[in-house]
């Protein structure tokens, strides 16, 4: 645990940002057809991340437009995470603040895990009903935006999430940067160029306003597999 979360608030799970992206910061292409471009070696990466937290969590978008169940992967793996007195799988997250999530999504196939949806008390009646038909639990956290400092609060008090690991995408990686609750952040740049300044960056959304504002990081580690590189930054104390 760094300092600043330890001064800042104890009850808050650490929480790591994982993401793959292009030499020019692209992590889909600007229709979305292209968002899967990461090696073998990088989603290795991606369910070793997820065998050390207790939570992973994805927005909407994310989990609506890939096969993904946010589990932690092979036999292996999840003894690896008993081993480290973690359940053998891990609980899901998804975000969605209007409440609209694609019912159909693979990951509602699978109910190895807990699946909770946050959102807020702007999704509809109607919305609220069909999250309640696909999800374990519910949560709204807040009014017009989710108060992700709130809703990291009620996972570690109500389900113990220590670490949480997110995935994206963009627009949720932002509203945790700016709610300083980005603990560490592992990036893999892939050896490719997509372009379009509509394609989504690992930080859409609102962003800074101010270079003063911004949230800062350290470099920790950096290795390279083949022509991929695995970027770990420390958010700055």
């Amino acid at each position: 645990m760094n300092a600043k979360r330890g001064t800042r608030n104890a009850k808050l799970p650490f929480v790591l940002v994982n993401m793959a992206m292009t030499a020019d910061g692209k992590i889909a292409s600007a229709n979305r057809a292209a968002s899967s471009f990461g090696s073998e070696r990088d989603h290795s990466h991606l369910l070793e991340l997820r065998a050390t937290v207790d939570a992973v969590m994805a927005g909407a978008r994310t989990v609506g437009s890939a096969q993904i169940n946010m589990g932690p992967g092979p036999t292996k793996l999840r003894r690896l995470r008993l081993k480290r007195g973690l359940a053998e799988f891990n609980l899901r997250v998804i975000v969605s603040g209007s409440g609209s999530i694609n019912p159909n999504a693979h990951v509602f196939t699978k109910r190895f895990s807990p699946i909770i949806i946050l959102t807020t008390q702007h999704a509809s009646a109607t919305k609220l009903r069909r999250l309640h038909e696909v999800a374990d639990i519910v949560r709204i956290c807040g009014r017009n935006e989710i108060n992700f400092c709130a809703a990291l609060r009620w996972l570690r008090e109500k389900w113990n999430v220590k670490r949480l690991l997110c995935e994206g995408g963009g627009e949720l990686n932002d509203a945790l940067l700016r709610s300083d609750l980005v603990d560490e952040l592992h990036l893999t740049i892939c050896p490719l160029v997509l372009g379009g300044r509509r394609a989504p960056t690992i930080a859409d959304g609102i962003g800074f306003p101010k270079l003063a504002n911004t949230a800062q990081f350290e470099l920790q580690s950096a290795k390279r597999h083949g022509d991929e590189l695995f970027l770990v930054f420390r958010s700055r104390p």
